[in-house]
């Protein structure tokens, strides 16, 4: 039997800015459900509450997201490399990667992304988060900045469309973000164990699948 063998695959940096970012991302999802329909979600007590906190996660998550893009720009600077996917991936990878989620996953079969450091994502993780990083979440917080200063930033905001556009783009965006945690969630526990892929967010090291 081979020993077990770990890869530290998550450096503090990440995983703190990970939980940072989880934290903030629920929270704007929650207090956003009663700020969208107030007669059918009242968690937080008064509307303005429910509001302030809102605000409130959201410049927690728009700071985190520029430290983060910061640290993987200018620190690690493999910011394309690790999210931005390759001619490989494009070729072969996101359909080899998405049949063994729909199917070869569920007969035993090992993943055919083996993670190391520099290439912890697989092509579909590549691509999911090329979007939602790079994408929507600049985008709602670009969205999101202008709502909460509507008459300061008046004319930018009927140069982007007018209020109802902005806050029409802003909720529709953030479903987006909504349905991304469910699906995130549920492919987390497709590693060798349930967990397996949990306990990296929190240790920074992950056992390699290569010993099972």
């Amino acid at each position: 039997m081979k020993p077990t063998e770990y890869i530290y695959l998550t450096p503090m940096p990440v995983r703190i800015w990970h939980w940072l970012n989880a934290l903030g991302i629920v929270t704007l999802c929650i207090t956003g459900l009663q700020i969208r329909f107030p007669e059918y979600v009242n968690i937080f007590g008064t509307y303005k509450a429910a509001i302030r906190l809102h605000n409130t996660a959201g410049i927690v998550v728009s700071i985190s997201y520029f430290l983060w893009l910061f640290y993987y720009m200018f620190v690690t600077r493999s910011l394309a490399k690790l999210y931005v996917p390759n001619l490989e991936d494009i070729k072969r990878g996101f359909l080899r990667q998405a049949l063994f989620y729909c199917f070869y996953y569920f007969k035993g079969s090992p993943n055919p992304h083996h993670e190391t450091p520099d290439n912890k994502f697989n092509p579909l993780q590549k691509a999911g988060y090329l979007v939602i990083m790079l994408v929507l979440l600049p985008l709602v917080i670009f969205t999101g900045i202008l709502i909460m200063n509507v008459a300061p930033l008046r004319e930018l905001i009927l140069v982007a469309g007018g209020i109802k556009m902005l806050v029409s783009a802003h909720y529709l965006i953030a479903c987006s973000f909504l349905a991304f945690l469910f699906v995130h969630v549920y492919l987390a526990t497709m590693g060798h164990t349930p967990f397996a892929h949990f306990k990296p967010m929190w240790t920074g090291w992950e056992e390699s699948e290569g010993h099972h």
